[in-house]
């Protein structure tokens, strides 16, 4: 399987912001899933399916600061994996489907996102 690489652009809602919501209000939880959800979806559009499984991961969270721990960073790949399934680029995000996940953690003021690559093991 050839590498697939792509870029979402924008600071995904962090753990902390995610609890936060969800102390606040019953449903600002559930909704702040569905928005970020629905981005991934979005920006994976185009992306080809993975034909080889399982996959490793490898993404890159560009943050515009330090602000914001790398583990409550990285809480976000339950919305880009969920994004992922529903753009169909992985079938599921289960053990089978999903053998690594890595994560970089760099600052890029001029361009936050997260760098998404999946390389098939077959």
């Amino acid at each position: 399987m050839a590498t697939l690489e792509f870029f979402i652009p924008g600071e995904f809602t962090t753990l902390n912001e995610w609890i936060a919501a969800s102390n606040s209000n019953r449903h600002a939880a559930a909704q702040i899933k569905k928005v970020e959800t629905r981005r991934a979806q979005l920006q994976a559009r185009g992306v080809p399916p993975v034909q080889e499984y399982p996959v490793d991961l490898e993404l890159t969270w560009y943050r515009e600061n330090r602000k914001s721990d790398p583990d409550n960073i990285a809480f976000a790949i339950k919305f880009i994996l969920d994004g992922l399934q529903a753009a169909g680029v992985l079938r599921q995000d289960t053990w089978a489907s999903v053998r690594t996940i890595c994560h970089r953690f760099e600052i890029d003021k001029q361009n936050p996102g997260v760098q998404i690559v999946i390389k098939g093991r077959g």
